[in-house]
């Protein structure tokens, strides 16, 4: 990852490039923001930028034995920590165990979460974590001399996933750095990874990505229309994984609201037939898609509250839901708004305990004729 292959983040850019041509480089800097953002590939870049032996003024040369290594993140200087999950068969399982998948899962697309990585490397319902036992692999990597370059750098992506006593081990290390040991923390939640880190890193927040970044990056990767690809960036809040997600689930997206409008309609004349009819079809869905539903469905009445109050700049809908929103949201007021985000939320809630579908919908569908008249 180079500074250049970055989506937006030019000041973030600027001040990294800016501090190691000063020779400012501290031992230790806490990269937050939140998923999507770009926070590793800013690592990335900075580690490579540190590394490379022909700098240039605004980015690393991409031409250089350490560049050349840095294209298969196979530089003998950095060092990756990460959350794992036990492999079958392996108590004792560490993150070079994980390795060469991390490396082809990075080389396809910097810009993922833990869920993506989880799926990746086929983890099932396990979670992700960094064990204790990373804390010696650790501490054997950095007390090793650099191999090849100036600075041995060590990224652990998400610390709040990290084991207490890794943690520990960690701060101790990070007090008392070996020589010319660089250490990148990478977090979607600082406030959860221990706070003597904390304190003993450099802060170095990564804002949400501009509109207009983000804009044009979905245009130039998608080919979409300046239109729809304005509309996704609003609708992202920021996040590239959240623009890609929304336009890879587009189809899905549409289903749902075909499916809201249909449970609404039917609600209000009280059809109850056809509401019968649709719970059979809520059945069938599965209950990953059941819950995605419910899920978009107190989405999309939440958002039909704030379009009452006619400020666009806090409404995230796309242009269908828009064109159908119009019409609904006087629907949706003072007096049942909370109601309807409690029946939804104890729908999704009742489905994801396998209470009959058919008769989840069906008595929501009930709810919500009697909360559409309020």
């Amino acid at each position: 990852m180079l500074f250049k292959e970055i989506i937006g983040q030019e000041a973030a850019k600027r001040r990294l490039i800016q501090s190691v041509q000063e020779g400012f480089i501290p031992h230790a800097r806490l990269i937050s923001g939140k998923e999507g953002t770009g926070t590793l590939p800013i690592a990335l870049a900075y580690a490579r930028y540190l590394h490379c032996t022909n700098r240039q003024n605004d980015d690393a040369c991409g031409t250089c034995a350490s560049c050349q290594k840095f294209n298969k993140l196979s530089h003998p200087d950095l060092h990756f920590v990460f959350p794992i999950v036990n492999k079958k068969g392996k108590t004792n399982t560490v993150c070079d165990d994980f390795l060469k998948e991390w490396r082809a899962f990075l080389s396809g697309n910097a810009y993922f979460n833990l869920s993506d990585w989880l799926t990746y490397i086929s983890a099932e319902n396990a979670q992700g974590l960094i064990y204790a036992r990373e804390a010696d692999e650790i501490l054997h990597k950095l007390n090793l001399k650099a191999y090849e370059s100036e600075y041995k750098i060590l990224i652990v992506w998400l610390p709040e996933k990290m084991h207490e006593t890794a943690a520990n081990k960690l701060l101790k290390l990070i007090e008392e750095p070996p020589e010319k040991t660089v250490f990148l923390l990478i977090s979607e939640d600082p406030e959860k990874v221990i706070g003597t880190i904390r304190s003993r890193a450099q802060s170095f927040p990564v804002p949400p990505i501009t509109p207009e970044d983000l804009t044009q990056a979905i245009k130039e990767k998608y080919q979409l229309s300046d239109e729809d690809a304005q509309s996704v960036a609003h609708l992202a809040g920021g996040s590239y994984l959240n623009a890609a997600n929304l336009i890879d689930t587009r189809e899905e997206m549409a289903i749902y609201l075909d499916l809201f409008i249909i449970i609404m309609r039917n609600s209000w004349k009280r059809d109850i037939v056809n509401i019968k009819a649709k719970a059979d079809y809520f059945a069938s869905l599965g209950r990953d898609k059941q819950k995605n539903f419910l899920t978009y469905a107190q989405r999309l009445v939440r958002e039909n509250f704030f379009l009452r109050l006619q400020m666009p700049e806090i409404n995230y809908l796309s242009r269908p839901e828009v064109e159908f929103s119009m019409n609904f949201f006087p629907y949706v007021n003072e007096k049942n708004v909370v109601d309807f985000m409690e029946e939804l939320a104890l729908a999704e809630q009742h489905i994801e305990q396998n209470v009959n579908p058919r008769m989840v919908f069906f008595d929501l569908s009930v709810k919500i004729a009697v909360l559409l008249k309020k």
